[in-house]
């Protein structure tokens, strides 16, 4: 089931932790975040749902995110795994996806363990360019263990495409400005 294409009708984006004070310490952190701002443009465009989290006392989400999410509010967490966190759970009740596409900070920590819970009830999909750690090595070991959990490991052109499904619509010319 995991390998099998994420549609936009049932799939959630989940931005996990990007926050000020631990984004100077992330390896590639900019691209991290270049990434994951496409992936928020690219979902205002289709109506994807977006849910995001913060850990507490690591400051804001960073600006250039804030600016994509408008006016909402995060989900504020002490767990490293956002489906630890109540009101998350609750508002993915309601949203009610098979698939979360998981982006963030950091692959070994929050979004591992985020990713491993999540498998329990939907499909994951993490993003592999819109998600890092302060180090390269513990970046590429949390992929590694969230893939043999079962989890499917991406990139932001892979999830843009295949929940775009189609070329040749007002949509996909919209699109192409964040792949070019």
């Amino acid at each position: 089931m995991q390998d099998r294409l994420i549609h936009r009708q049932s799939s959630v984006l989940m931005v996990v932790d990007v926050q000020s004070r631990l984004m100077p310490h992330i390896h590639e952190g900019a691209a991290a975040v270049h990434n994951i701002v496409r992936l928020l443009r690219f979902a205002r465009i289709i109506g994807l749902p977006v849910v995001w989290v913060e850990q507490i006392k690591l400051g804001e989400t960073v600006s250039p995110l804030r600016e994509e999410l408008g006016d909402g509010e995060p989900f504020v967490k002490s767990t490293f795994s956002a489906l630890r966190c109540e009101p998350l759970r609750e508002r993915l009740e309601e949203i009610d996806p098979t698939h979360l596409v998981l982006t963030g900070i950091e692959a070994h920590v929050c979004v591992g363990q985020t990713a491993i819970d999540a498998l329990q009830s939907y499909g994951v999909h993490v993003v592999a360019d819109a998600t890092s750690s302060r180090s390269p090595r513990d970046r590429d070991t949390g992929l590694a263990r969230i893939r043999r959990a079962g989890g499917v490991v991406t990139s932001t052109e892979m999830v843009i495409f295949e929940l775009l499904e189609r070329a040749g619509t007002d949509e996909f010319r919209e699109v192409l400005e964040l792949v070019r």
